[in-house]
């Protein structure tokens, strides 16, 4: 198990990332967020904040993560739970990586 200082220094480097909705990965709009769905492993991911929703729907090329939080007018002190989200999303291969 990873130490908190591991956790967050992992996250702190996914702010230097450039990531995108992967291309089998489908959004679905609902009150509470999203539904996304990956037609390739047939995961289905809540995203549970529009908020989420509309930062994994900016990302894509040559943006990094924090130039779509900055974009999207996050907070810089609400990033540590968007980093969190976005880590998840990267794990369930909801987003990928350039």
């Amino acid at each position: 198990m990873l130490a908190s200082e591991d956790i967050s220094t992992a996250n702190d480097s996914l702010l230097t990332k450039v990531l995108s909705l992967h291309p089998q990965v489908a959004l679905r709009p609902e009150p509470f967020g999203a539904l996304a769905y990956h037609f390739d492993n047939r995961r289905l991911v809540f995203l549970k904040h529009p908020d989420v929703v509309t930062v994994v729907s900016a990302l894509h090329p040559p943006l990094t993560l924090a130039e779509v939080l900055t974009q999207c007018g996050i907070s810089p002190r609400r990033w540590p739970s968007f980093q969190t989200a976005i880590a998840s999303l990267l794990g369930s291969e909801m987003l990928h990586e350039h």
